[in-house]
């Protein structure tokens, strides 16, 4: 009977963990339980190690809770009259100090593994700079020019069908698709922070302090996140939509993108950017 609860259970943690039946790349669904699909190798790692974790959490409660309900129903004075005089026993205290121990060994190896896989930070192909301010974000790409342009979400008014409410935004980061990605992260007068679960990325945006991290998206399409530090009245309203597309379209963005958010060398934006800043506010 009690293999059969564990089997069950551990169907049942599987099944959860799956999430949606209609999965939706890059952004949530009403109703959904679980992860967004993933959209980099960081993010299928995690997803892996949750269902493991999931299982593994599963067959303890189930374990546990038959193991409590035996000892209910076989050591009551109804069913045992006569009490034991049992005080110890060794075999069983090695046991429940062995298991546990087993089981965080156990887990200990793909977690450090998945950790280290998030914070060692390979050659990147393209590298952004994300900045955090009240309350919208603004981006660079040092490594392909002096450009920098602020990304705002779009007003109810201005959403076209195709664009999800309180995420999309009037400028997009654009990356490559199958390229690293390096993301420096700071904040300009509080802490923010920069996350996109899809990319299982989430690092916090320090002001005077510079912060990494990394993806590579696998597939293209629009991605979205959110800051997720309480930065302020309008925290709510400072979504992330990254867009992944081919290299030749990347290659020709960033050549568009230098005449559109030019900076002169005094940092200052020029005149296209600002009427584009404007228009974005």
């Amino acid at each position: 009977m009690l293999s059969r609860w564990i089997a069950c259970a551990a169907g049942t943690a599987v099944l959860l963990s799956a999430g949606p039946a209609a999965a939706a790349l890059g952004h949530p669904l009403p109703w959904q339980m679980g992860f967004q699909d993933a959209g980099s190798p960081v993010m299928e790692n995690i997803i892996w190690f949750h269902n493991l974790l999931l299982v593994i959490i599963t067959l303890i409660t189930v374990t546990v809770l038959a193991l409590l309900l035996w000892v209910t129903m076989r050591f009551n004075e109804r069913a045992h009259p006569t009490p034991s005089r049992t005080t110890h026993r060794t075999s069983l205290e090695v046991a429940w100090t062995v298991i546990p121990i087993a089981i965080l060994v156990f887990i200990a190896v793909p977690s450090f593994r998945l950790l280290f896989l998030e914070q060692n930070i390979p050659p990147a192909d393209v590298t952004v700079k994300a900045t955090g301010k009240q309350w919208y974000w603004s981006y660079g790409y040092p490594d392909q020019g002096k450009f920098e342009f602020d990304s705002l979400m779009v007003q109810d008014k201005h959403l076209k069908p195709d664009h999800p409410r309180l995420l999309s935004v009037h400028n997009e980061i654009v990356v490559p698709i199958d390229k690293v990605v390096r993301v420096q992260v700071t904040g300009s007068e509080v802490i923010h922070s920069f996350a996109v679960p899809s990319f299982g990325i989430k690092i916090d945006a320090v002001p005077g302090r510079l912060n990494e991290t990394w993806f590579k998206a696998t597939k293209e399409g629009v991605y979205y996140g959110q800051c997720s530090e309480l930065c302020g009245k309008n925290h709510a309203f400072m979504p992330i939509a990254v867009r992944v597309v081919s290299e030749s379209e990347f290659n020709k963005w960033v050549e568009d993108a230098k005449k559109k958010y030019a900076r002169m060398d005094d940092g200052a934006p020029t005149a296209v950017a600002a009427t584009e800043a404007i228009k974005a506010r």
